[in-house]
Parts: structure tokens; sequence; C-alpha cells
């Protein structure tokens, strides 16, 4: 018997729809899968030959502290006043993370207690539910509009129950729907979390997506109060794989969460952490660089909504687009069907990432201009 905390906890939808493509391409269908935000472009050259250089030193293959190398953290440290504006301590104030997303566990673990609730947003990523439901807490959704520009409505927020509400997921840029945070969304939400002593988790790896200004929730005056950000190397540096985040918050904070990471791994690679240094202080030209290339992407992907005859913001950040299908279908997983099964080509339905999702499509813009081409004339026919 498996244990009670996976009840009502099911395999993530891609793990499952990606055994039936797979399926599929054993028929000789060759699917073109537009679901996945896997970034298909390799680091810089230069970080990867740190990685090389390090690898091959006999010193660095024991194990590493539980809070990454100095060089690290303080490379994250430089990295968040570069680019967001904003001034950490690195010694106490950033946790490098295996990844980011298992910081969002690592959260609710630390803070949820049985019966305890976090809010997560809907549409929002599958994972902030799941973590919740792990931790032993309850996953209470609040519904994102497009009407609101997918932001929180705070006012109908606060006139509800939040007395177990320990945790509050939010996402901007936002995934799935690309939107930035609007004006005085990011001053809000720190108030609505100390009036109602709130612990804000903000999921930041799309920021510098096709977006000139990356922003950060830890910019904002009184955020260490109330603010845990979660950043990656994943999106912004195509590494993925690499699995390379981090954590920042107020010490106290870093220092909780360090309680529960401590006892669940023995630290980081030291070559990958070596380069992820090397990575994190590239300069402009590399942003410019890979959003040039995604820029290139998402008007081969507007071309296929409007062949489908979706409708979109033309404004969207971040490393998919988002589409609302048209009227006749009865809900997005039917024109990801047809799409799938009449094309070859997959394209993500938008009611995975919660009920206000059901009628949008998210297409990544992961894969060379070629798969788009091609399933631009697939979907053509």
């Amino acid at each position: 018997m498996i244990a009670k905390r996976l009840e009502g906890i099911s395999e993530y939808y891609f793990s499952q729809k990606l055994r039936e493509i797979d399926s599929l391409n054993k028929e000789g269908k060759n699917i073109i899968n537009l679901g996945i935000g896997s970034p298909d472009l390799p680091p810089h050259p230069e970080v990867i030959r740190t990685l090389q250089e390090e690898a091959v030193k006999p010193t660095v293959h024991g194990y590493q502290g539980y809070k990454g190398i100095p060089a690290l953290r303080q490379a994250f440290a430089d990295w968040y006043r570069q680019w967001y504006r904003v001034d950490l301590n690195p010694d106490t104030e950033i946790l490098p993370l295996i990844g980011s997303k298992e910081g969002i566990v690592h959260i609710c673990m630390t803070y949820l207690n049985e019966g305890d609730e976090a809010l997560i947003p809907d549409p929002g990523y599958p994972t902030y539910a799941s973590a919740v439901k792990l931790a032993g807490g309850k996953a209470v959704p609040y519904q994102l509009h497009e009407a609101l520009n997918w932001s929180p409505d705070l006012e109908a927020l606060s006139a509800s129950d939040l007395s177990k509400v320990k945790l509050m997921f939010v996402n901007y840029p936002h995934m799935p729907t690309g939107r930035q945070a609007g004006p005085g969304l990011f001053e809000k939400l720190i108030g609505f979390a100390k009036q109602h002593q709130i612990l804000l988790v903000h999921d930041n790896p799309y920021s510098f997506i096709l977006n000139d200004r990356p922003l950060s929730l830890m910019e904002l005056p009184g955020a260490k109060e109330v603010v845990l950000e979660l950043n990656s190397l994943s999106k912004s540096h195509n590494m993925a794989g690499w699995r390379i985040g981090m954590l920042c918050a107020a010490k106290e904070r870093i220092e909780e969460v360090l309680r529960f990471k401590s006892n669940m791994d023995s630290g980081m690679f030291m070559p990958m952490q070596l380069a992820a240094v090397k990575a994190l202080g590239l300069g402009s030209d590399w942003y410019k660089h890979i959003n040039s290339i995604y820029a290139e992407r998402r008007t081969k992907v507007y071309h296929i909504l409007d062949i489908l005859g979706c409708s979109y913001a033309s404004d969207q950040v971040g490393l998919f687009v988002w589409a609302k299908i048209p009227a006749h279908y009865a809900d997005a997983y039917a024109l990801s069907d047809e799409v799938l099964y009449g094309s070859n080509v997959f394209l993500t339905p938008g009611g995975i990432f919660g009920s206000q999702g059901n009628r949008y499509i998210r297409i990544s813009l992961c894969g060379d201009l070629s798969r788009f081409e091609e399933a631009m004339k697939r979907i053509s026919k």
C-alpha cells in the first residue's frame, strides 16, 4: 500500500502524455511536441567549458555544503543586484537549490501542518497544488481572469475565510498566461500578505525571457518580511537539466527552510556550482541573443494560432504563448486531441493548469523554426 500522502496525487500530466506520444511515434506518426517548455538551446560555451575544466580536477568530487559554495551565493547576490535592483546578503539571505522545483516542496514541508491551507493560482503550475498536498496541507485555488489581466482579486480573497492560510503562491511573469505583473500588483500583494499574516512564495523563473526589465518581489519595501522568492537558471540560461535554482528570503526564512533541505540532499556537485557562477556573470548580450531567437519562434507560433482561429495577446513574455480557443470547441482538450490525432502535433490544453484554463491552449517556444514551420503545414492541411 502506498502512503496516504500520495492519495489524490496523480502522475504529472506531461509524464502520461509523453508515454502516449512515444506510442504514437512507434506507430510512425512522428509527433511534433509543442507542449513542454524544456529549453532546446545549449548554455553559453563558457559555462560548458567551466564545467569541463573543473570536473577533471581530482579535488572537486566530494560532498558539498548544504548552502552551496560562497562563490555561488555571491554570484546570485550580484545577479540580483544587477538585474533586479535587490540587495541580498549572500551569507544569510540566499539558498542555492537543486532546481527551484525542489524549493516549492521544501517550502511546503517547512511551513505546512496537516490541515493548513495554501492559496494557489488557477490557472497555475500544477506542482504548487501537488507540493501542498504532499506536505499534508490543503490547496485552495484562487481564480485568475483575463478581464483582470490574470491578476488575483485581492478584495474578494480578503472577504473569504483565510484563517487557515499560511502560504500564497504567486508567479509573475505568469505561467501559463505570459502576463507580467500590472502596475501596483506587487505592492498590493505584500500589503495583503502582511494584513493576513501569510507568506508569499514568488516563483520567478521566466523573468528574462522576452522581457526587457526583469522584476522581483524582493525589490519592494518590506518584502523580506513576508516573501520567499524562487529563481532558476533553467530558462534564463538554458540549463534546465543542470537543476540549479535558488531561494532568497530573510535570514530567518532561509534558516527554517534549510532545516528541511539539509535532511534531503548532500549538496550540489562543485563543478556545476562553478559553472553556474560563470552563467550568472554573463552580460546583456547573452539575454539579447536568446531572446532574439525566442522572438522569431513566437512569431511562428502566432501564425499557428491564427490558423487555428485562436485569439491571443501579442505582448506576452516567457517561454510559452497562451491563447483562447474558438467557441465551437467543447474545451481545450478537444482542440488539443483534434490537432494531435489529425495533424500529429501536440499542443498543451490549458485545463491542466486549472479550471480557468479550460478554454485556452499553451504552446511552447522550445524548438527550432523548422519544427514550427512543419507544424503550420500539418495543421493547415
